[in-house]
């Protein structure tokens, strides 16, 4: 588990930006497709406790509560195009890493 100050001060490291004082970890959500035209076109928007991110495919990170539940999903949004995966995270020590694949063609994406 690291400080708060430690992860918030961190390059690259998207900070906590809800209510909490407790201890916090870090989050990597590794965005990746198989499509290269959903790639180029769309970028994935991922929620970490409610609080939206468009972000870019590739590793993205976050701080996130240690001590607590936290609800992360991913998803991408367009005319023909709604791929949806969501988890909750219980307390933990450590850092979490999680990928998100998705394949256009088959409709499907996945967080785990």
């Amino acid at each position: 588990m690291t400080t708060a100050s430690e992860l918030a001060t961190t390059p690259g490291v998207i900070p906590y930006v809800e209510a909490h004082s407790g201890p916090r970890r870090l989050l990597t959500v590794d965005l990746t497709t198989g499509n290269a035209p959903v790639r180029a076109k769309y970028r994935p928007i991922a929620s970490i406790d409610g609080r939206q991110y468009v972000v870019v495919w590739g590793s993205v990170s976050w701080e996130i509560p240690a001590d607590r539940n936290v609800h992360v999903s991913v998803h991408l949004e367009g005319a023909y195009i709604a791929q949806t995966a969501s988890l909750i995270l219980p307390p933990g020590d450590g850092r979490v890493v999680l990928t998100y694949a998705t394949d256009y063609r088959s409709g499907i994406g996945s967080l785990g």
